[in-house]
């Protein structure tokens, strides 16, 4: 597996990625904009890959102006494998580097991915008006979580 950061020539790519996971699924791929990912990759915040069989398999993407996570996303033939929780990492190492505001994200309620984030120390904050959970994260919790202190 090679983890790298994310480029502007990775966005097919790492969006058939997006598009092929079974829980989270985006329900209208147009509201997800190639300017988008570019703004996300360049000018918000930055992103990761990982690359397996010389293919991308799984992405994360931090945002700095919003203090969120964008996405963190794994190929469902490669779950299983660790490659979310060391994307996970690397963005995370990464995002408290360059703030020490906390981080957010938000998941559908009963999926895998709600209890990925449980497990990995983020704290349930409530209900977005679209109704997924809701999860906070701060740069002391993090470092306690990996061992950082």
């Amino acid at each position: 597996m090679l983890y790298r950061e994310a480029q502007v020539a990775d966005i097919p790519q790492y969006m058939a990625v997006r598009m092929a996971v079974k829980e989270n699924q985006l329900s209208n791929p147009d509201r997800v904009t190639e300017q988008d990912n570019i703004d996300y990759l360049t000018r918000r915040g930055k992103g990761w890959v990982c690359e397996a069989d010389g293919q991308i398999v799984g992405f994360a993407i931090a945002d700095l102006q919003d203090h969120s996570i964008w996405a963190l996303f794994v190929h469902p033939n490669y779950e299983r494998q660790g490659i979310g929780r060391q994307l996970q990492t690397i963005m995370l190492d990464w995002y408290f580097n360059q703030t020490q505001h906390p981080v957010w994200l938000s998941t559908s309620p009963g999926t895998r991915a709600e209890e990925f984030y449980r497990q990995s120390g983020w704290r349930e904050t409530g209900r977005t008006a679209s109704g997924e959970t809701r999860f906070e994260l701060t740069s002391d919790e993090w470092r306690r979580q990996t061992n950082q202190v």
